[in-house]
């Protein structure tokens, strides 16, 4: 079964030939990492057995951050220490994605409108879940980017897990109620605000089309879930 560097190694140059102007230095950068990574082109190791006299050569790794040969491990690990982490309640996963009319804007402005994207999602969660008809507390966010679908198309997104509840100003647990968190309806507009206001400070000559200011956004909370 190929890898991501076969698929790579395969349909990169044709990537590169359409996309390449708008991608990151850092994209590009993992992009040949990966196809070098484990080969001939970075060079590596010859061992030699005491005993037999066998040779065995092991090419040098990348160690680029999103190599999946190279941090496999280091996945796992950040994957135990969240766990070690989960407090003993019910947890809400709350997905938050923008209008495919904005994503050429994102792909073109990744660096700033990325971190822009997550913190508009925490920022609303926390916002709408302070108010005593939810919540009435401060909760807690883990916020995961994702910039594709299963279907590999671009395609920015925040996944947010939630527990369910938070404290009260005087530092006393209030837990959400049963399978419910807060409304998405409500969420969305909130979410579109601060998003589309903070992308305007840090991007004042960009023009954002006044149909994606009045559109609803796809804000998706399923029920909860447990930790």
């Amino acid at each position: 079964m190929p890898d991501v560097a076969d698929i790579f190694r395969l349909h990169g140059a044709g990537y590169l030939d359409r996309f390449g102007q708008n991608m990151l230095p850092s994209h590009r950068r993992a992009l040949r990492d990966l196809c070098n990574c484990r080969t001939a082109a970075l060079g590596g190791q010859l061992y030699v057995c005491d005993h037999c006299g066998r040779e065995h050569y092991v090419y040098h790794s990348c160690r680029n951050r999103a190599c999946p040969k190279c941090h496999g491990r280091d996945t796992e690990a950040w994957l135990a220490a969240r766990r070690e982490e989960l407090l003993p309640v019910p947890y809400f996963h709350v997905v938050f994605t923008l209008p495919q009319s904005l994503r050429d804007l994102v792909r073109q402005h990744q660096k700033a409108v990325y971190p822009i994207l997550m913190q508009a999602a925490a920022r609303a969660l926390i916002k709408l879940s302070a108010d005593p008809h939810y919540v009435g507390g401060l909760i807690g966010v883990l916020a995961v980017l994702h910039t594709w679908s299963r279907t590999l198309t671009y395609h920015p997104h925040v996944h947010c897990l939630v527990p369910g509840g938070g404290l009260t100003p005087d530092g006393q647990w209030r837990p959400a109620r049963p399978n419910y968190l807060i409304p998405v309806k409500a969420l969305s507009p909130i979410f579109r605000g601060i998003f589309l206001n903070m992308v305007a400070k840090a991007l004042p000559d960009v023009a954002i089309p006044d149909s994606v200011r009045k559109q609803k956004w796809a804000v998706q909370a399923p029920i909860c879930q447990s930790a």
